[in-house]
């Protein structure tokens, strides 16, 4: 693994971000918007967040910077609004009203910063009835289908897929593809605006091509009973004689066969085409694999186009001999972790730096961006000659 640490190079370099404070799919939104070159300089709260996560090892805030302000004191949402006015965008995840009553909604940056780009990160996004609302990424992901349509077994309960489809890709991914659309925007036509990125929509919206499939008649809406979602015995994942497992993807007929040859499956194009015998085709394939140790089938599938790969743990990922031929993983300060993506021919984006420690770059940032509200100067105790002047 590769250890990268340069100059910003990446493509969103000059672009300043004011991220405020938060947990989940915010600040790994303003970590993609740092991984890819911008000044990201994260606002955090005297006492931080309260979950109990080591700053240091939080990797969702490397590539940042960060400035202590307690937005309840009275000086605090002063001090914001002077970042904001230099800032290109600005990041909160709080309940909607919240921002609002801490003095810096989005009327007052707007008012402050007319082409800023103001992005709200929510569950539930800005309105609607359950707006007001505490939820998670099991909740969010629930109401739009995306959770009812995980897992293999239709009578059993869906799978939890982490928080990787609501918080992430309905989420932060969505709020990033949203400030940038808008930060274009604002640099062609001079105008700011507010980009409202929910969960819920996001996530919706992930799920189109499933709706078009269903609404053609090739996708039932019953989990576990379609090409996708485990019910097809050439697209799922198989113990091994270890107890590990493999992955199978072998969709089309070419693939499929190079599989069923590898694995050495009889009857493979009958039990392929006939619907009612899957269950006979899903019991022949787990069978074989239980023959053979994780190791093993990795060997034998190896270099092939059968589409099987093994299932890897976190901590096994970065040593997969793809993955770590192209730098996947870095290693930084001592933490292994993902490296940035995308990548680019020109402006690769870079891992500078670790996670940026609450309040650490006060200085720093207050004379780099000119905001002298951020480091007041200290109260100095009279001398005895000021005493009795």
């Amino acid at each position: 693994m590769q250890t990268r640490q340069t100059e910003r190079t990446g493509p969103l370099a000059g672009v300043r971000v004011v991220e405020l404070a938060g947990i989940g799919p915010g600040p790994f939104a303003a970590m993609l918007l740092a991984d890819l070159g911008a000044d990201v300089v994260r606002v955090d709260r005297p006492g931080g967040a309260g979950l109990g996560v080591d700053p240091a090892k939080d990797l969702t805030n490397r590539n940042k910077r960060s400035v202590l302000v307690d937005l309840k004191a009275p000086e605090g949402p002063a001090a914001v609004l002077d970042l904001v006015e230099r800032a290109d965008i600005l990041v909160e995840g709080y309940r909607p009203g919240v921002a609002e009553r801490l003095g810096v909604g989005p009327e007052r940056c707007l008012a402050r910063n007319p082409r800023l780009v103001y992005g709200r990160m929510t569950g539930w996004g800005q309105d609607g009835p359950l707006a007001h609302t505490a939820g998670h990424d099991i909740g969010y992901i629930a109401v739009t289908g995306a959770l009812g349509m995980i897992g293999p077994d239709p009578d059993g309960p869906p799978t939890v897929p982490a928080n990787l489809v609501g918080d992430y890709a309905g989420g932060s991914l969505y709020l990033v593809v949203g400030v940038l659309a808008a930060l274009q925007h604002a640099r062609t036509h001079g105008e700011g605006q507010v980009v409202d990125a929910a969960i819920v929509d996001g996530t919706a919206h992930l799920t189109s091509m499933i709706h078009a499939m269903l609404a053609a008649g090739g996708w039932q809406d019953r989990r576990g009973s379609n090409l996708l979602d485990g019910g097809c015995p050439f697209y799922g994942v198989y113990e091994t004689s270890d107890g590990g497992h493999m992955a199978v993807g072998a969709l089309e007929h070419r693939f499929y066969a190079e599989f069923a040859r590898l694995l050495d499956l009889q009857d493979a194009d009958g039990l392929r085409g006939d619907l009612a015998r899957w269950p006979e085709l899903r019991e022949a394939v787990a069978a074989r694999f239980r023959s053979r140790t994780r190791a093993e089938w990795t060997e034998v599938f190896e270099g092939t186009d059968a589409c099987v790969a093994p299932v890897l743990s976190l901590r096994e990922a970065p040593a997969h001999p793809h993955l770590a031929a192209r730098a996947t993983f870095a290693e930084h300060g001592g933490l292994v972790q993902p490296a940035p993506a995308p990548r680019f021919s020109v402006t690769p984006g870079t891992l500078r730096t670790g996670p940026a420690l609450p309040g650490a770059d006060t200085a720093a940032v207050a004379r780099d961006w000119a905001v002298p509200a951020l480091c007041p100067a200290p109260d100095v105790p009279p001398t005895q000659e000021s005493k009795t002047a």
